[in-house]
């Protein structure tokens, strides 16, 4: 080769290796994805747990700093990935790990259309649902928990059935805990969808079940309240440690779980709120 050659592909290797890397092509990270609000499900499920837990709370820093001031209304999504982090669980691949991809593409994806920056809503149907949630509370129409609640149990109930056929589709299986802490995560979305139901329930059997005397409006407000981990976190420890006799994927009534778990639930609650 010529010397003027040799000296052409020389200058192009360099500028070719000084070009940026585009950012699809880097490392995805939980502060990356919340910049660009563009990740697919594929791209968080590869993130580790600890990264999604950053990813979680870097969107809600900028949905509080973009949008509506103060917002925190992701935090009970902490206190699972929390419980995820310290037992171990969620390993890429696995079926914890499919559901929560599925769960928080819904939430970047709906952040992402109703902060403008795209339309797109990944083909999961809890963007859509989480977009028009924070466009409602945007415009304060959701200062009652009573209508807040079924908002945000409405969209991430569909992001989680989203992440669940995802897991399905990569042959993903749960085990027997994993599918004992989803059934904890429906009946708490349950509760969030059908407070007042959810509160007949807790009058009718709260006591009865735990022995404990209680105010189930009181309860139901903390069990519910999606701006702190604690519930959500506690209540996945619970799930993991209480022996369920129902075997993996068969049916069990929400009345069943709610008396399953309310015992150490309502524990919980006195401890966290001095009530005991």
């Amino acid at each position: 080769m010529a010397a003027g050659a040799r000296l052409v592909t020389l200058l192009l290797t360099v500028a070719l290796t000084a070009l940026p890397v585009p950012a699809h092509a880097q490392e995805r990270t939980g502060r990356s994805c919340a910049s660009t609000l563009d990740c697919t499900a594929a791209e968080l499920e590869a993130m580790p747990l600890t990264e999604r837990l950053v990813f979680v709370r870097a969107v809600q820093d900028r949905v509080s700093a973009e949008y509506i001031p103060g917002f925190r209304h992701w935090r009970n999504i902490e206190g699972i990935i929390r419980f995820f982090v310290e037992n171990g669980s969620g390993e890429r691949g696995s079926w914890v790990s499919h559901v929560d991809a599925g769960i928080l593409e819904g939430i970047e994806r709906g952040t992402a259309m109703a902060l403008g920056v795209s339309a797109d809503d990944g083909g999961n149907p809890g963007s859509r649902r989480w977009a028009d949630y924070l466009r409602r509370l945007q415009r304060g129409e959701l200062t009652d928990r009573w209508t807040h609640d079924p908002a945000w149990g409405n969209a991430e109930q569909a992001a989680t059935e989203h992440g669940v056929r995802l897991a399905e589709a990569h042959g993903a299986r749960p085990s027997r805990i994993d599918w004992q802490i989803y059934q904890f995560s429906e009946l708490y979305r349950w509760m969030l969808r059908n407070p007042q139901t959810a509160l007949l329930l807790l009058n009718e059997h709260l006591g009865r079940a735990t022995g404990i005397p209680l105010v189930p409006a009181d309860f139901l407000r903390w069990f519910t309240d999606v701006t702190t981990p604690v519930p959500t976190y506690r209540g996945a420890h619970v799930a993991h440690d209480l022996a369920l006799p129902s075997p993996v994927g068969a049916p069990v009534s929400t009345l069943q779980l709610l008396l399953a778990y309310a015992p150490e639930l309502t524990r919980a609650y006195q401890e966290e709120t001095g009530q005991g």
